[in-house]
């Protein structure tokens, strides 16, 4: 039988620390992966399910974003994506007696942790006005509420409509088509807070917005340079792509602050050799960068490909690109005491990366957080693509740019029109199609949302999945600001903090999951995503729903539509709810790409997105060429005394989901609050191996935020460098501290202090809160 939800919010005691591990998955993996699966679903649901995760007949992960092989192993998941399955599929429910008992302000005290752990959420549920608990509601009441503050406004610009990554293409494209119709382009989504960076840079300098690799690329390369990430929490599938990439002769260039176990050696769980063996070492070269000095890195390297002769594919140069020369000039004034100043790196470091680069013809360059989410980012990322188009490493087998997305569809979810500046073309397609004006105004994304729920400018808040609060910057802000909205809806799977910071009224809408079979009165339906790397699928659940009184994403939106839009409407709205074949049609009319979307969707495995940079070296941009950039490097200052942070997940946890409270491959158990600091730094500041301090962040509006109660963990981390996990830390982000062009929130580098903890803290640093 699966175990039952914690009653009591488990304190932890103080956090215990070992060394941190060399080496990721092996038995320990599978160990950890079916105990909590066990524990959720029990055995027989465990095996029926975890089988269909990934397969060309099953269900897509409602994990992270990395793509199937087109060969696909009977356990095609990893330990996350195990636990991602059991939370979603569990057997554990949250009932309307569940929320009679606990009033809001009772699930306000709980951590994520605790609220999570209770189960899938069952009955559309209401918070009216000045009410303490939230009470069942039928669905068409929950719609009237919805529709009534909508029509209220003084302005469609006053409601804002969020989407998390997990999203299907389809509902996405209904909840954007639905948003425009209604007058507005305030649609924020989590691509907002992490990959943004990644679209601005590469959409100015390839003319899309997407990585141009596959995964046979990465089999092919000889050199793939794996920046700013951490594969072995965050994608560990991406490791068994590595390993099979060193099998066949690729070299490997790790770089980022933390050394990964997962990034030094890897243990298979799916064959013999990776579980009896020692498993394959994946990384060649670790350079152990400071936060935010890639941008450096990579000029310097630029600078001496350049003083290379015969290193700069000059035919590929002349041909394909576009501002050589200005970026030449800049590239040769790059410095090398400013680098090592910017890196934290050893000269000598650098010239064997150099090595590496130039005996490499094929060189892919991965990357995710830890690049997007600094004030430079966009800098950074289009140095990235100088590095690569000076040896002419895009558009070609084996090579190219690989920005790393994390949750499943978030990719597919801009695809569909997810974007609050959406291009023109595609408004004139939707308008072409659809017979109404879609308005262009260009609208909200993730900050700017919170500013305007803030300064009383948006008035509903409403969220297609995710955990808005838990995931954003400045947290006591932003509760504050979405506390001032009239309304709060949020379309969600699962109790998370966001149901219980709200508006004056709430309402939390239940839906399907990806694991559970969805019927409509046209027959049972599929819904589709898009990988990491451009590739569209198809995703079909087998289970039952956690209850009949569930809803999916779909006909959610379609009938908040309907009952928002009435009549005068002339999207078909019951025709889609009924059969999603007849969104994907419309799907094919608008958005290039998916010409005969359903039969080519219907092949097992799906089919590619159209990449022309990567299909035919053709770049769609203002220059009808790659565009080289000359911007300026830059990267973080530190006060004398300071340390910068960055906030980062443990391994039990993906974004704001927290599975567990151990982070097995850093050493770290039975808690969160933890701050991971070199050695030496914490001696500076007086701070002993399991001391307790304050983490206070600065920042130019002279604020104070504090994070207080973190145990002091020495850690073999970068000097001047310290790590934390989020959400316990996104209090310490201002929300006004985010990269240039992307508005992405900086939470890899914010400038903090130490100071020694309040007894008070220390005491009540396990809780988790």
């Amino acid at each position: 039988m699966a175990g039952n939800p914690p009653t009591d919010d488990p304190i932890q005691d103080a956090p215990s620390v070992t060394a941190p591990q060399h080496a990721a998955a092996g038995l320990p993996a599978i160990a950890h992966s079916l105990r909590m699966a066990h524990e959720q679903m029990g055995v027989r649901r465990t095996a029926l399910t975890l089988l269909k995760v990934n397969q060309k007949n099953g269900f897509d992960c409602p994990g992270c974003a990395w793509p199937e092989p087109d060969k696909r192993h009977a356990a095609e998941f990893c330990e996350n994506g195990a636990k991602a399955v059991a939370e979603e599929a569990t057997l554990r429910r949250v009932t309307p007696d569940f929320f009679a008992a606990h009033p809001v302000a009772d699930l306000a005290g709980r951590s994520g942790y605790w609220l999570g752990q209770q189960g899938r959420l069952t009955h559309p549920m209401y918070l009216a006005e000045g009410a303490t608990t939230y009470e069942p509601v039928t669905w068409e009441r929950a719609f009237d509420i919805v529709a009534e503050e909508l029509q209220a406004l003084a302005t469609p610009d006053e409601a804002v409509f969020y989407t998390s990554g997990r999203t299907s293409n389809e509902a996405a494209f209904l909840y954007q088509l639905f948003a425009r119709e209604f007058g507005t382009n305030n649609l924020p989504d989590c691509s907002n807070m992490c990959h943004e960076s990644s679209g601005s840079a590469l959409t100015e300098t390839i003319g899309i917005g997407k990585g141009s690799v596959l995964l046979d690329d990465l089999y092919k390369a000889d050199l793939i340079i794996v920046a700013g990430q951490n594969p072995g929490t965050n994608h560990p599938r991406m490791l068994s792509a590595l390993e099979k990439a060193k099998r066949g002769g690729t070299r490997i260039i790790t770089v980022n602050p933390l050394p990964e176990a997962g990034l030094e050696r890897f243990k298979n769980p799916q064959n013999a050799r990776g579980l009896a063996a020692g498993g394959t070492a994946l990384t060649d070269l670790f350079l152990q960068i400071r936060l935010g000095g890639d941008q450096a890195l990579f000029r310097l390297l630029n600078r001496l490909i350049l003083e290379t002769e015969g290193a700069v594919d000059t035919a590929f140069v002349d041909e394909h690109t576009h501002g050589f020369e200005d970026f030449a000039h800049a590239a040769r004034t790059a410095d090398w005491d400013e680098t090592l100043r910017a890196t934290g790196l050893r000269r000598e470091e650098i010239e064997t990366a150099l090595r590496m680069v130039l005996d490499s013809r094929r060189v892919i360059v991965c990357w995710a957080m830890g690049l997007t989410q600094h004030k430079h980012a966009v800098p950074t990322i289009k140095e990235v693509v100088n590095f690569l188009l000076l040896r002419g490493n895009i558009g070609r087998p084996g090579a190219g740019v690989c920005p790393v997305r994390g949750h499943s569809n978030v990719q597919g979810d801009r695809t569909m029109g997810i974007f609050e500046r959406p291009a023109p073309a595609f408004l004139d397609a939707l308008e072409k199609e659809f017979g109404f004006t879609p308005p262009r105004e260009h609208g909200l994304d993730v900050v700017r949302a919170i500013r305007a729920l803030r300064d009383g400018q948006a008035k509903v808040f409403f969220a297609m999945g995710g955990n808005f609060v838990s995931a954003t910057p400045d947290t006591d802000v932003t509760e504050a600001a979405v506390r001032r909205a009239r309304l709060t809806v949020h379309v969600s799977t699962k109790l998370n903090r966001s149901h219980v910071i709200t508006g004056a009224r709430a309402l939390i809408l239940p839906t399907l999951g990806r694991t559970e079979r969805d019927r409509q009165s046209g027959g049972d339906q599929f819904i589709t995503v898009e990988d990491s790397m451009g590739m569209v699928h198809a995703s079909r659940g087998r289970l039952e729903p956690a209850s009949p009184r569930l809803l999916s994403e779909p006909a959610i939106v379609c009938r908040l539509a309907r009952r928002t839009l009435g009549e005068a409407s002339p999207t078909p709205w019951e025709d889609f709810e009924r059969d999603y074949a007849t969104i994907r049609d419309r799907i094919a009319r608008v958005i290039p790409g998916f010409e005969d979307f359903n039969a080519r969707v219907a092949r097992p495995g799906g089919f590619t997105l159209p990449h022309a940079p990567r299909d035919a070296r053709r770049f769609p941009t203002a220059t009808g060429k790659a565009n080289f950039s000359a911007t300026p490097v830059e990267y973080p200052r530190v006060p004398e005394g300071r340390l910068l942070l960055q906030t980062l997940r443990s391994h039990d946890q993906y974004n704001t989901t927290i599975y567990g409270l151990d982070d097995r491959y850093r050493g770290i158990k039975n808690g969160r609050r933890v701050v991971l600091l070199h050695p030496d730094d914490a001696r500076e500041h007086g701070l002993a191996d399991g001391a307790y301090a304050d983490l206070v962040s600065e920042w130019t509006d002279g604020t104070e935020r504090r994070a207080p109660g973190f145990r002091v963990v020495h850690y073999p981390t970068t000097r001047g460098c310290a790590a934390a996990y989020y959400p316990e830390t996104n209090v310490l982000v201002p929300l006004d501290h985010t990269a240039d062009t992307s508005n992405t929130p900086a939470s890899k580098s914010v400038v903090i202090r130490l100071e020694p903890a309040t007894a008070a803290a220390s005491a009540a640093a396990g809780s988790g809160r």
